[in-house]
C-alpha cells in the first residue's frame, strides 16, 4: 500500500498543474453504486472493499470516508497509513478539505467518476478558500495499477417482453412526452439500469447486476445507445434497428454529447420515430440527471441550457407494472424456497457436526467438532451452498449481491463478506445472520434472516424482538399518499429506542426488477434524502431493521414489500391510503422471539404470516423439507399474557373445589392424543373471553398438542396446543347454571384467524 501511495503522489507532484490531493471515489463512469473489477480504483489504493466511500489522498496524509455500514469493516481493512472519516460524525470531505488545504490548492479528481451535483458542491465549498477543482486528463490510479483487470466482453442480451411488461416503443413515448412538459429537446441516460430499463436489455458486465456498461441519448427524434459493438451480436443490432435506437461505439459518447450540444447530432433513424411531434418553439434546454451523470459529459455543454433535475426515468422504472410485479411475486416464492431448504440443511448440519440443539430447541452445545478439515463449516461454505439451492430454480441468473453469511461478531459488521482465508467457522453458540438474495429472469430479491443454532441469551432474544417489532411494525403501516421514507423510518427504530438502541443505515431501499438490488428513488431511511420522494403503489421497498453489538453479534430482518393502494374507512383529505403487501416468504425463528414483549397484533401478524408461508412454499419442497417448515411456523401463543392466565387458573382451580359442577373434564380420544387427556377449565364471569388450559396427563407425551376444536354449547377454537400453555378466546357469553351441554372433540388442521 506504500508502494502505491507513494507512486500517487509522485503522479500528483508531477502533473500539470502540481495537485495538493487526490480524491478517487467509489464510482464508475456511470456513477454505480456496484462496479467491475476494472473499476475498482479506490480498494485499490486503499484496500478497503466496502461498496460505498471515497479516499482523499494528500502530500502526507491518507482519509478514507464511507458511512456506518462499513465502519468496522473498514477498521479491520485499512493499514495504519490511512485514517477512518466516519461519515455523519466526522467533518463531509469537501468540508475537511476546504478546512485543511491551503488556499488556492489544487484537488484533482477523475471528471468520469465524479458525478455533477458532487462537483457543484465541492466548487462551492472551496471557492472560500480560491481552491480549485482540477479534473485529470487522465485517471491517475490507472497509470500506477499495473495489474488492472481488463474490459470484459459480455454480449448484450435482450430482455423479453414477457418478463419487461412494457415495449421500448411505449417507454421512448412517454419519455418524450416528458421532455415536451420540461421543454427540453434531449437527455442524457448514464445510470446503467435505466439505460437497460428503457431498452429491455440486460447484460453482465457487473458482477450481481444484470446490466451493460453503457450510455443513452434520447431526443425528440433520435435515441441512441453508446457500447462497445463487439457486444452487439446481429439479432441484437436488428433488434435495435427495429426500434430505431442508433447503436455507436462506447467512446463515441463524449463527442457526441458536444454535438447534441451544439445541435449537430442527427439519427439515421430519425424518420422511423412513430407519433413523434417536434415543437419548433421548444427550447435549447437539455436534461441532465445531476446524480447519474458524470462531470466529464457535463463539462461538454452549456451550463446555461442545461436543465439539471433527477432522471424522467427514475420513477416511472421504480412504479412497476403488473407483469413486473407478478414475475417479483414468483421470483421471491421460489427464492423462499431455497432459503428455506437452506435452512432445514444447515439445521441438520449443525446438529450433526457440532452437536448443536438446532434451530428449534434451546440448549448448549456439546462442543463436537467435525472429523475433518473438509467437513468443516466455514461463512463461506454454507453461503456456496445456498447459491447452490438458488442455482436450481427457474430463471437464476445468479446472486443479486455479495452474500453477508455472518457469524458472532462479524455479524456485526453490517456488509460483511466472507473471505476464502479468513472467513469464520460456524459456531452452534453464537448467532448467523445471512443477508442474500438472487437475480431471476422475472425478478431480483432481497432477504435476510438472522438465527441461533444453540441456547440464545436473553439479551440476544430482547435485541431480536425489538428488530422484530420495528419490523413488523412497519409492514403493517398504513399511511397516506404523499407520506415519504423519511417519516416511515421511525416506525422501524421505535422499538429499539424505548432501549436505547438503534443502527446505522436505512430501513429500506426499492428493489429492481431483475435489474439492481438497490433502486431509487425512494427509501425508507434517516437520511435527509429519504423525504425527497413520496412512496407510490406499485414500488417495492425493503423492511430490514437491525441492531449491531460489535465484537458480539448483529440482528437484522429483511423482507421485500409491494407498495398498494389501502382500503380505509375514512379517507381525511381525499388523500387516499396506502399498505405494505410482503412477498417475501421464510420464517422468522420462534427461540429468539421473546414473546411477553409481543403484543396480541403481533403475534397475530407473525402466526398469519407463518399460516402464508408454509402454504405458498409448500409445492417447492419435499416432505422432510415441508416437515421442518410446518414446524418452523407452528402458531404461538400470547406470551404477554401467560403470567396472568397462571394467576386466573390459580383462582379457577379454588372455585372447582366449591363449584365441581362447572368444570368440565373429558378424556379426549386416545388415537388423536396417544392418551393423553385435557381439562377445560370454564370461568364463572359473565365474559366474553375465557382463558382455557391444556394439561398434559402423561409427561411422556412427546407430540404437541395441535389444532384441535372444542364444542360445548358455543364453538372454542385451539390454534395451538402444547403441555401447560395458556390461550385466550372470544366466546358467546354462557351463563354457568348452562352446565350440562355435551362436550365435542373434533380435530381442524386449519385453524381460525382470531
Amino acid at each position: 500500500m506504500s508502494e502505491i501511495l507513494s507512486s500517487l503522489r509522485s503522479l500528483m507532484a508531477s502533473h500539470s498543474p502540481p495537485l495538493d490531493a487526490l480524491v478517487v471515489p467509489s464510482e464508475d463512469y456511470h456513477q454505480s453504486e456496484y462496479v467491475s473489477a476494472r473499476d475498482k480504483r479506490r480498494e485499490f489504493v486503499s484496500g478497503f472493499t466496502g461498496s460505498a466511500g471515497l479516499a482523499l489522498i494528500t502530500k502526507n496524509e491518507a482519509r478514507l470516508w464511507t458511512d456506518g455500514r462499513y465502519f468496522l469493516q473498514a477498521i479491520q481493512q485499512l493499514s495504519d497509513e490511512w485514517t477512518l472519516m466516519r461519515m455523519g460524525e466526522d467533518p463531509l470531505v469537501e468540508v475537511w478539505m476546504s478546512d485543511n488545504l491551503s488556499e488556492g490548492a489544487n484537488i484533482g479528481v477523475d471528471p468520469w467518476c465524479v458525478s455533477v451535483d458532487t462537483a457543484n458542491r465541492w466548487g462551492k465549498a472551496f471557492a472560500k478558500k480560491s481552491q480549485n477543482l482540477i479534473p485529470t486528463t487522465t485517471d491517475l490510479v490507472d497509470e500506477v495499477w499495473k495489474s488492472r483487470p481488463p474490459s470484459e466482453m459480455n454480449p448484450v442480451i435482450v430482455h423479453p417482453l414477457e418478463f419487461a411488461g412494457r415495449s421500448v416503443s411505449d417507454k421512448l413515448k412517454d419519455l418524450r412526452a416528458k421532455l415536451k412538459q420540461e421543454s427540453a429537446r434531449g437527455l442524457v441516460i448514464a445510470a446503467l439500469d435505466e439505460v437497460a430499463w428503457l431498452y429491455n436489455i440486460r447484460g453482465t458486465d457487473v458482477a450481481y447486476c444484470p446490466v451493460v456498461h453503457a450510455f443513452a441519448i434520447v431526443t425528440t427524434d433520435s435515441a441512441f445507445l453508446y457500447v462497445d459493438k463487439k457486444k452487439v451480436s446481429n439479432e441484437v443490432s436488428e433488434y435495435f434497428k427495429g426500434l430505431g435506437v442508433e447503436v455507436k461505439e462506447y467512446t463515441d459518447v463524449i463527442s457526441d454529447v458536444a454535438l447534441l450540444a451544439s445541435k449537430q447530432l442527427f439519427s439515421s433513424f430519425s424518420s422511423k420515430i412513430e407519433d413523434m411531434e417536434i415543437d419548433s418553439d421548444q427550447t435549447d434546454r437539455l436534461w441532465v440527471d445531476p446524480a447519474s451523470c458524470c462531470y466529464a459529459l457535463y463539462s461538454k455543454l452549456d451550463a446555461d441550457k442545461v436543465l439539471l433535475q433527477p432522471s424522467p426515468l427514475s420513477l416511472p422504472k421504480a412504479l412497476k407494472n403488473p407483469v413486473e410485479l407478478e414475475g417479483l411475486k414468483k421470483a421471491h416464492v421460489r427464492d423462499g424456497a431455497a432459503v428455506v431448504q437452506y435452512l432445514v440443511w444447515l439445521d441438520n448440519q449443525m446438529q450433526e457436526l457440532y452437536g448443536a440443539s438446532g434451530y428449534f430447541m434451546e440448549a448448549e452445545a456439546n462442543k463436537k467438532k467435525p472429523t475433518s478439515e473438509t467437513s468443516k463449516l466455514t461463512e463461506l461454505t454454507v453461503s456456496d451452498k445456498l447459491e447452490s439451492l438458488r442455482a436450481a430454480k427457474e430463471h437464476f441468473r445468479g446472486l443479486s449481491f455479495p452474500t453477508i453469511s455472518s457469524v458472532g461478531s462479524n455479524a456485526a459488521i453490517i456488509h460483511y463478506s466472507p473471505e476464502p482465508e479468513a472467513c469464520a467457522e460456524m459456531d452452534p453458540d453464537k448467532i448467523y445472520l445471512c443477508d442474500s438474495g438472487a437475480q431471476y429472469l422475472d425478478g431480483t430479491t432481497d432477504i435476510t434472516r438472522t438465527v441461533h443454532f444453540g441456547k440464545p441469551s436473553a439479551h440476544e432474544k430482547d435485541c431480536y424482538t425489538a428488530v422484530l417489532k420495528g419490523h413488523v411494525a412497519l409492514g403493517n403501516a398504513r399511511f397516506p399518499k404523499g407520506t415519504n421514507g423519511y417519516t416511515l423510518d421511525i416506525l422501524a427504530r421505535a422499538p429499539l429506542w424505548k432501549f436505547g438502541l438503534d443502527y446505522r443505515h436505512g430501513t429500506g431501499h426499492g428493489v429492481g426488477s431483475y435489474l439492481f438490488v438497490h433502486e431509487g428513488p425512494h427509501q425508507v431511511s434517516f437520511r435527509p434524502s429519504a423525504r425527497n420522494v413520496p412512496l407510490q403503489a406499485t414500488m417495492t421497498v425493503t423492511d430490514e431493521p437491525g441492531y449491531y453489538e460489535d465484537g458480539n453479534f448483529g440482528i437484522r430482518l429483511e423482507n421485500v414489500l409491494v407498495v398498494n393502494d389501502a382500503e380505509t374507512e375514512f379517507n381525511f383529505g381525499d388523500k387516499g391510503y396506502l399498505q405494505f403487501e410482503h412477498i417475501t416468504w421464510a420464517p422468522y425463528q420462534v427461540k429468539l422471539i421473546d414473546l411477553k414483549q409481543l403484543t396480541r397484533e403481533e403475534i397475530d401478524w407473525l402466526n398469519t404470516y407463518h399460516l402464508k408461508c408454509k402454504d405458498i412454499l409448500a409445492p417447492f419442497l419435499n416432505q422432510a423439507e415441508m416437515e421442518w417448515l410446518k414446524k418452523a411456523t407452528e402458531p404461538v401463543t400470547y406470551g404477554v399474557e401467560n403470567f396472568i392466565c397462571c394467576l386466573i387458573l390459580q383462582f379457577l382451580n379454588i372455585l372447582s373445589h366449591l363449584f365441581s359442577s362447572f368444570i368440565i373434564h373429558h378424556s379426549l380420544h386416545p388415537d388423536a392424543l396417544d392418551g393423553c387427556s385435557v381439562w377445560v377449565s370454564v370461568g364463572l364471569i359473565d365474559l366474553r373471553l375465557i382463558n382455557v388450559l391444556i394439561i398434559s396427563k402423561h409427561k411422556t407425551c412427546s407430540r404437541p398438542l395441535t389444532h384441535y376444536v372444542l364444542y360445548q354449547s358455543w364453538k372454542l377454537e385451539i390454534k395451538h396446543v402444547t403441555e401447560s400453555t395458556f390461550f385466550e378466546y372470544a366466546v358467546p357469553f354462557q351463563s354457568p347454571l348452562s352446565n350440562s351441554h355435551e362436550l365435542k372433540v373434533q380435530k381442524d388442521h386449519e385453524p381460525r384467524e382470531m
